[in-house]
Parts: C-alpha cells; sequence; structure tokens
C-alpha cells in the first residue's frame, strides 16, 4: 500500500532545458494572486457511483477496498499522454483527476485526490505535471467535494494502511477486480444514455470522414483517422481506441492501426472507429465502404453475406440466450455462404462442429464483446457471468462478424484475395429484445451507397 507522504512538498518536476529560478523572482511568483472556490453544481454521476459502491462494499463485508486512479504514462522523455484514469475508480467514485485513489472501508468511502497548486510553493508556476501555469487548473478538494457528493481529502493524507484489517488493492486483487466488472456488466438507465451519446457523436465522426473523401483518396487511411479524431474531440473525450482505418488489403488485418496506407479507387476500406464520451463510455462501430461510393458485384455479394451473418447476429439477442447466441447464429450463416462460395473443404455442418471450425480461417475473431467505459468491457468477470454466462436485460454488447481473405491465401480465387469486409454494431439487451444503439448509420450495401452519395461532397 502507499507509504503516507512527508509534510515536506516533493521538488517540482521541472523541465530540463529550463533556466534555473532565483529566489527573488519565486518570492516575487508566490504573492499576489487571487483565489476562490468554484460553486460546482452535483454531477449527474454522482447519484449512481454512489449506490455502485454501496453494492461494491456488500461484496466484501468488513474489507477495505482501495480503488487507484492511475498517474501520468510517459509518452517519451519528460512528455506523457494525456491522462485517462483507471475505468473501476471512475466507475465507482466518477472523479476524472489523476494521482487519486478511492478508499471504501467498510461501507464508508473517501476520496482521496491531488487539488489543484497552492501558491505557497513553487510547484503552481514551476510544475509541468501538476503546476497550474503549465496544465491549467485542477479542482480543490472542496470542488471534487462538491461536484461527487463524496468525502475528500488530501492525497497525502492517504493511510499507509499496516494495520491488521483485510486490505484489498484492484490492481493486485483478482477477487476485487472480478467483482468490479462484474458490477459493470449491467448498464443503468444513466450509462445507457451514454452510450447512445458515444454513438451518436460516432455517427457523425463517420459522416465527416465521407464528406472529406476526396481528401481520404489524396492522403490515404491518415486523412479518415485524422477526420474522425477531430470530431472525437471537439464532442468526447477522445477516441476509445486506435481508429482502424484498413483499405484494400489492410481490412484483413483484425486490429490494423498503423492507418498508413492508401485508399485506392476500386477497393473496400474497412472503418472501425468509436468515439469515447466525456463521461468515459465509447461507441465501437465499424462500417465497411466502397471506396468508389457503390459496390462490384462481387463485393456487394461478400458485404451482403456478412450483412446476413450480422443480422441473424442481432436479431439472436434478448435476455436469457447464452452470450455466444449472437456469435453461433452469424458464423451459422457464414459458414454456409463460403459452402456456396465452393471454399470449405467440408460440408458447413462439418465445418460448424466444435471439432473441426475450418470456416474459421475466413472469419478469424469472436463475434461480439461486452462494451462500455472499456471498448472490451468488463474483461475481468468471471466467464460463467461473461463468455459462458447469459444476456440479460442492460447489457451492452457488439455484433461484428467479418469476412477476411488474405492476399496470400492459395485457398480462395484470386479476385477474393485481399478483401475484408466487418460490419458492427452496438446493441443494447432490452427486456423483449434488443436495441441497436449505432443504428443511425446504414447498414445495407444499397442505403450504405446512398449515404455515401449523399454525405461525400
Amino acid at each position: 500500500m502507499s507509504e503516507q507522504n512527508e509534510s515536506q512538498p516533493a521538488a517540482p518536476k521541472t523541465e530540463s532545458h529550463d533556466p534555473a529560478v532565483p529566489a527573488a523572482y519565486a518570492a516575487f511568483m508566490r504573492q499576489g494572486w487571487g483565489d476562490r472556490e468554484l460553486d460546482l453544481a452535483v454531477e449527474p454521476v454522482a447519484g449512481p457511483a454512489a449506490e455502485r459502491r454501496a453494492r461494491l462494499a456488500e461484496a466484501f463485508p468488513g474489507e477495505r477496498l482501495v480503488l487507484p486512479a492511475g498517474t501520468f504514462k510517459v509518452r517519451a522523455n519528460d512528455t506523457d499522454y494525456r491522462f485517462r484514469p483507471d475505468t473501476a475508480h471512475t466507475y465507482f467514485s466518477g472523479n476524472q483527476t489523476s494521482d487519486a485513489v478511492l478508499v471504501v472501508d467498510d461501507g464508508e468511502s473517501v476520496l482521496y485526490a491531488r487539488p489543484r497548486s497552492s501558491r505557497d510553493t513553487d510547484e503552481f508556476f514551476r510544475d509541468r505535471q501538476y503546476g497550474e501555469l503549465w496544465v491549467g487548473r485542477r479542482p480543490s478538494l472542496k470542488e471534487i467535494s462538491d461536484s461527487l457528493g463524496i468525502e475528500v481529502r488530501h492525497i497525502e493524507d492517504l493511510p499507509s494502511f499496516d494495520d491488521d484489517r483485510k486490505t484489498r488493492d484492484i490492481t493486485t486483487d483478482d477477487d476485487l477486480a472480478r467483482v468490479a466488472d462484474e458490477l459493470r456488466l449491467i448498464k443503468d438507465d444513466w450509462e445507457v444514455a451514454q452510450l447512445q451519446e458515444a454513438c451518436d457523436i460516432t455517427t457523425l465522426g463517420f459522416e465527416d470522414s465521407v464528406r472529406e473523401w476526396d481528401q481520404a483518396l489524396k492522403y490515404g487511411e491518415r486523412w479518415i483517422e485524422g477526420t474522425f479524431f477531430r470530431r472525437a474531440r471537439a464532442m468526447g473525450n477522445d477516441i476509445g481506441y486506435d481508429s482502424i482505418v484498413g483499405g484494400g488489403s489492410h481490412a484483413t488485418t483484425l486490429h490494423w492501426i498503423e492507418n498508413t496506407g492508401a485508399i485506392t479507387p476500386g477497393s473496400l476500406v474497412l472503418l472501425d472507429m468509436g468515439v469515447e464520451n466525456r463521461s468515459l463510455y465509447t461507441a465501437d462501430v465499424t462500417r465497411t465502404l466502397p471506396v468508389d461510393g457503390t459496390f462490384t458485384a462481387l463485393q456487394r455479394e461478400l458485404y451482403d453475406l456478412v450483412y446476413a451473418a450480422q443480422q441473424a447476429g442481432i436479431e439472436a439477442v434478448r435476455p436469457g440466450e447464452p452470450f455466444k447466441v449472437a456469435h453461433n447464429a452469424a458464423m451459422h450463416v457464414l459458414a454456409h455462404g463460403l459452402e456456396d462460395l465452393k471454399l470449405l473443404p467440408v460440408s458447413a455442418a462439418e465445418a460448424l462442429d466444435p471439432e473441426s471450425r475450418v470456416y474459421a480461417r475466413w472469419t478469424l475473431h469472436g463475434t461480439s464483446h461486452m462494451l462500455g467505459m472499456d471498448v472490451h468491457d468488463c474483461g475481468r468477470a468471471a466467464p460463467d457471468t461473461y463468455a459462458e454466462g447469459t444476456l440479460a436485460e442492460g447489457m451492452v454488447l457488439t455484433v461484428e462478424p467479418g469476412l477476411y481473405f488474405q492476399e496470400d491465401d492459395l485457398l480462395v480465387p484470386e479476385e477474393l484475395r485481399g478483401i475484408g469486409i466487418r460490419i458492427e454494431d452496438d446493441i443494447l439487451v432490452t427486456a423483449d429484445g434488443y436495441r441497436n444503439l449505432s443504428a443511425a448509420l446504414p447498414r445495407t450495401s444499397a442505403e450504405v451507397e446512398a449515404w455515401m452519395a449523399e454525405h461525400r461532397r
């Protein structure tokens, strides 16, 4: 556990190329500043976060639970990546500031946080990582408390936890991490609204990309990546994951994030992109578009097969069904489609046998994963509550089958080689079935063509 800090403040983290600070300058900088607390309204997440902490405490009665936000990560030398807090920390506290620690102690919660720079030290004008004149104003302890509805103390007061009480730190305790993820499997109405917002902004980002199609043709995959990122930063917090912009054969690489290739007429481009909103909930959407705006006959045949598989997977989603129901439904369609294309070495029925699965040479991945604050959400939940479990109202999952014919695959006709197609949507499990949160983006081949014609300049 963290040791209690000494009363002497740490030296500011300065830039190596900065000049020394004379005593007279330092003294002058510490005087003559106005200061006030901001009156902040209670954040909408405060109520749900309190209820979540109560449920977490109930799972570990009489124990102390520690959930750190994390700190900055070095990008290069003395520059850091933009900070993004640990998901569990924010889920149970609402806090998004760095270097904070949530402690849930037998039902009582305290957030230990690093507040704004003090004017009686050099930090506020010299510290590159925390100084207000360098990185902006951090909230005060009172401001964090007022906005999140939780008791907040200075991070320097974080105890050492060296008593005999049972203490679990989520960074090292598998049971706490498991329970925390299992509590996040079911989304409440507020969370669903956050995911819907992320999907709606993502739709705008896809539209932006098509509006700048001529620039994409000129500059390639990087242009689409940058265009989508602009929308994510303008209306959300960030992208939820590195965007995949796979032109041509790059679409057959499942996690192609280099985005260094061309957007070539006559080919397809696979766009797997999602906005993370300001509450840190992310969309995860994939569309495969014809670069020319219309599919060739072969492209349409393959695209329609993937669409049929996705539609079958989506329609299989309902409470009480196995988590894998969407995958199984989609793979059934794809295996029979591959049989019709005369690609399978056995019948579709044989290929679908769990002891065979030879069809997966061209489908490669699972069809679904949970979605929420993490793009692959709740990954530490126990198998019997997730991958081997059943769907329940309030879960949100992706349905994203694909077909991928590698450039060097000699078992497929030459005209198929280098083609990759995936269609992905974000599906909420409702009381009587499902709701597609990303339905604003077209899915059928005809709808995609009409949408591109509408938005392309």
